[in-house]
């Protein structure tokens, strides 16, 4: 969606409410885009430990070193 510098100063709280319900608002002057306005991506927080406890299970081997034929692979 463009706006003008005039309709934003005319109602801005309609254009938050636009940009909040996930819109981007690029903002002309003289028909020239000079700005933009997008809302900001949820901070999403780290997962908390054990929500998978119990699907997984840790071989006993899992740091023991891999076999020479995988080793010359990686090489």
């Amino acid at each position: 969606m463009n706006v003008t510098v005039e309709e934003i100063k005319e109602n801005p709280e309609a254009i938050i409410h636009r940009v909040v319900e996930g819109e981007t608002v690029v903002v002309t002057e003289r028909d020239r885009p000079i700005a933009e306005i997008r809302p900001i991506e949820e901070v999403k927080r780290p997962r908390p430990f054990g929500l998978a406890r119990g699907t997984f299970v840790v071989p006993d081997d899992f740091d023991a070193p891999l076999p020479e034929d995988v080793l010359r692979d990686f090489e």
